[in-house]
């Protein structure tokens, strides 16, 4: 995945004749997909939505954001993420030569195929609300780079990311030298991540690895706790291709004497994930048994809920996010976090309701059926694969009725985009597929394909550029009238919702 802004070309310059880009033509200073929207904006009528969620922009500073980008042009030019050797002796390297800062604090290490980054920040949430100091470590990022290393429940900040690299270069550049392959993107951020919660420091870092778990760079960690959310078929060309396979590269982050919160899962994933923990004295806390949702209720702006932990009951918890699935994450989130306390184990007491209450309530999880416009009311999802649809397509009904629902897809061609298509065909009117700017996005025309073959090709719209399909999309939801309940959803990848975020005014 490219970590640098698209560039646009003369391409993308409007048609003149066309009296929706004689507006956009006026806005001569500036990135033409931004005017776009504003353009369009003009018509929504109305803005609203919850407030920005913790999605950094780029430096105000010129010296700070062209520093910036040079760190993410040299982070560019090493393998990316989807480019993997499953080994952890790059990293096991460069943690060395580092003086092991991952061994300075305790972890809470997180696996599973969805949930993990919404996980992750729950369990932050609930660590910083009890007075600790927390380092988060989540891939892949929305908008910023700058993202996947949080201090104190917030992006960290550019001026100490580049501080970072600069700090650990010598050393990427040390263990490149001696190793078969140079280090990966991910690797030097992983690095970079566990020098910045050392050099904090931090009192816990949460740490969500960013493929499998056996051979994932940020398993050069013991995690005191592992947490595995629900496990389902996504990157089987590396993980394997049934839930029993993907569950033991997952299993590898179950370390000796640990606890393991794990989610519901599907059988086999479980009796994979129970053995790994009897082969290594780990202690499990299993959702549905010691741990669970026993209660929720829609809620303006998110969900009521009625938690079980692992020392009793928390009533009337307020969740400002959508969906049961969010519900279950913050079931497993409060389990990892009572045993990272001690609760079932070194203590039976339950930890103080109020803190977790105010913990849950102020939760955040950008591109999780977040909305960033109103009238029509526009909500993005990262959901990029079919169990990740078929969550949001549900919760999407739950919480909006939509009276006509309008998706704009873009998806990568690597993922199981007829399955991710089929979970959404229940709940759109119709869809516009598009492309992002990534290098692995699916051809628009090629996504299309699919589409007509799920949806029909009267529900199918075609616009390559995610502009026009945003400005196509909330035009269908428009055209039922001014106080009709149209809305529109943009998912498919987390780069197509950054993307969109951006250009809706988010970022």
């Amino acid at each position: 995945m490219s970590e640098l802004p698209p560039d646009h070309n003369a391409d993308d310059q409007p048609d003149p004749l066309d009296p929706f880009d004689e507006i956009i033509a006026e806005e001569t200073d500036r990135d033409p997909d931004l005017a776009v929207i504003d353009a369009g904006s003009r018509t929504l009528r109305t803005q609203g939505g919850p407030p920005d969620a913790d999605i950094p922009t780029r430096p105000a500073d010129p010296e700070v954001d062209k520093a910036l980008r040079e760190v993410e042009t040299e982070l560019a030019t090493r393998w990316g993420e989807t480019k993997l050797e499953p080994s952890v002796s790059r990293i096991a390297a460069l943690m060395d030569v580092l003086g092991e800062p991952q061994r300075s604090y305790p972890s809470i290490h997180i696996t599973g195929t969805n949930g993990k980054t919404s996980t992750a920040r729950m369990i932050e949430a609930l660590l910083g609300a009890f007075e600790l100091r927390t380092g988060r470590y989540t891939s892949p990022h929305v908008q910023s780079i700058t993202e996947r290393i949080s201090l104190d429940g917030a992006p960290i900040a550019p001026e100490r990311f580049i501080e970072t690299y600069q700090d650990i270069k010598p050393y990427v550049e040390m263990v490149d030298a001696s190793q078969e392959y140079r280090l990966s993107f991910f690797e030097v951020l992983t690095g970079m991540a566990y020098a910045a919660f050392a050099d904090a420091p931090a009192d816990v870092a949460v740490v969500e690895v960013g493929m499998g778990g056996s051979w994932d760079a940020t398993n050069v960690i013991d995690g005191d706790v592992a947490v595995v959310t629900p496990i389902d078929l996504d990157h089987t060309d590396r993980l394997g291709g049934t839930h029993a396979e993907i569950a033991t590269e997952k299993a590898g982050i179950i370390k000796q004497g640990a606890t393991v919160i794990m989610a519901q899962q599907p059988v086999d994933a479980a009796q994979v994930l129970l053995k790994k923990a009897v082969e290594v004295d780990a202690t499990v806390a299993r959702e549905g048994l010691e741990f669970g949702v026993v209660e929720r209720q829609v809620a303006v702006g998110g969900q009521l809920v009625t938690l079980r932990g692992l020392g009793g009951e928390y009533p009337e918890v307020y969740l400002p996010l959508h969906g049961a699935h969010q519900a279950h994450n913050a079931a497993v989130a409060l389990a990892a976090v009572e045993a990272f306390f001690g609760v079932g184990a070194q203590r039976a007491d339950a930890l103080d309701l109020d803190t977790v209450r105010k913990a849950f309530a102020a939760v955040a999880s950008p591109g999780r059926l977040e909305v960033v416009r109103r009238s029509p009311t526009v909500v993005l999802d990262a959901a990029h694969n079919p169990a990740g649809a078929r969550a949001a397509a549900e919760a999407i009904g739950e919480a909006f009725q939509f009276s006509r629902l309008i998706g704009v897809v873009g998806a990568s061609g690597d993922k199981n985009v007829r399955g991710l298509l089929e979970a959404f065909e229940p709940v759109f009117a119709e869809v516009v597929v598009t492309q992002n700017s990534s290098h692995r996005a699916m051809d628009a025309d090629e996504l299309a394909g699919i589409a007509v073959e799920v949806f029909g090709e009267e529900r199918v719209q075609v616009e390559p550029r995610l502009p026009d399909a945003l400005e196509a999309a909330i035009t269908l939801a428009e055209e039922e009238g001014e106080f009709s309940g149209g809305g529109v959803l943009v998912t498919g990848s987390v780069i197509t919702v950054g993307e969109a975020r951006l250009l809706l005014g988010r970022g």
